[in-house]
């Protein structure tokens, strides 16, 4: 009775005495039977994180200084600021624009105002929103529909325009404020995540004859280069 007992006790205080020994080979009773080995658990992976493609330019130029002097001279003569005004931002490093405007009143028969308007917009890339070029196209699109009603705008010819950032349209329109008709000029172009837009807008007063629209067109479009170059040149 006692030799029996002896190796079964001497096994129980064996098992209790190691149980980290279980995990990997068990313990077993008299019959012989082997108990059931633990089993260590898997952690779930941690899923990936999205991932979109960084945004190429980080800020925004001065944004009365995208277009030369010489420009403004051209576009609005008589401007009451060639420095031009900047408007009110909440972050210039994301959004900024700057007016210039001006009556040209040396020949009285022929009274010209003339307005300019740069605005600038950057993307910043975000893994929720998708990338910085991506919501720049959309913005670009939406500024492109914009245009084409704005401020009572009638007869809109949207085109696209060559040579210009990444991608550019020009909106023609025309409209009527205090009894004189202008004639506008919109440059909607994308450079990268940053959105260029310039408003050229021009009116014979008290009867003068209207601004040529190919003339303005043509202003509009070299103004809107000279921003696009200054959005790169900020990002050197």
């Amino acid at each position: 009775m006692h030799r029996r007992t002896a190796p079964r006790l001497a096994r129980i205080l064996a098992c209790a005495a190691v149980p980290v020994m279980l995990v990997a080979t068990g313990c077993s009773d008299d019959s012989g039977s082997e108990k059931e080995t633990a089993k260590p658990t898997k952690s779930a992976a941690p899923s990936a994180a999205p991932t979109v493609k960084a945004a190429t330019y980080a800020k925004l130029p001065e944004v009365c200084k995208t277009v030369t002097e010489k420009t403004v001279e051209n576009l609005v003569p008589k401007a009451d600021k060639k420095e031009g005004k900047a408007l009110p931002a909440a972050d210039t490093n994301d959004s900024a624009s700057c007016f210039w405007s001006g009556l040209n009143d040396e020949d009285v028969k022929n009274l010209q105002f003339r307005s300019l308007t740069v605005s600038l917009k950057r993307f910043a890339s975000d893994p929720t929103l998708g990338s910085g070029e991506k919501r720049a196209e959309a913005f670009a699109e939406q500024q492109v529909s914009k245009a084409a009603t704005a401020d009572g705008a009638k007869n809109a010819k949207t085109e696209k325009a060559g040579g210009i950032g990444d991608s550019a349209s020009v909106v023609s329109t025309e409209s009527k404020k205090d009894d004189n008709d202008f004639k506008n000029q919109t440059v909607v172009a994308r450079t990268a995540n940053v959105v260029v837009t310039v408003k050229y807008s021009g009116a014979g007063y008290e009867g003068a004859k209207s601004p040529d629209v190919d003339d303005m067109k043509k202003g509009a479009q070299e103004a809107t280069k000279e921003a696009v170059n200054a959005v790169a040149a900020a990002n050197k």
